[in-house]
């Protein structure tokens, strides 16, 4: 198993608190102190963490340690990553949840389960919202509307 993926697992289960808040660990890391409040959502903040707690840490991505926002990152690929069609275990992935060309989440790629669906370790993600639900869990997602990342760091 790839070593993003066990950092990954590890987190599953971390909470904001309170509830609603963003004010989570990955964003103390991000930002060098305590946030909260809906401009810091944590995907993108977890996604970087990982990858800097498996010593490949990202770089700058609109952030010294990684990247927040997700469009940002996403326009940027050629200067932290590349573009993959078949990802593998702890490439990136973004979300677009409307279709409408505009990345919406962030999470790592975990691995293919069939049926054009694969399963992905996410920060601020739960059941009930998928890009703002306040926890770390594993999701099963659709292929649809997303694309795959493998850094530049990634080893």
């Amino acid at each position: 198993m790839h070593e993003l993926i066990k950092i990954a697992i590890r987190e599953c289960g971390v909470k904001e608190s309170p509830a609603g808040s963003n004010k989570v660990k990955y964003n103390t890391w991000m930002y060098g102190k305590e946030v909260s409040g809906s401009q810091y959502p944590w995907c993108g903040a977890f996604v970087s963490w990982v990858y800097n707690e498996a010593g490949m840490p990202l770089g700058n991505i609109g952030m010294k340690k990684g990247f927040v926002g997700c469009p940002y990152a996403v326009e940027r690929i050629s200067k932290w990553g590349k573009l993959v069609t078949v990802p593998e275990a702890g490439d990136i992935v973004f979300y677009d949840w409307n279709g409408d060309g505009r990345f919406d989440h962030t999470g790592l790629f975990a691995e293919d389960c069939g049926g054009g669906l694969f399963w992905a370790y996410e920060g601020n993600t739960s059941s009930t919202n998928a890009s703002d639900g306040g926890e770390v869990g594993i999701m099963k997602r659709k292929y649809k509307d997303c694309i795959f990342v493998r850094p530049n760091s990634k080893k």
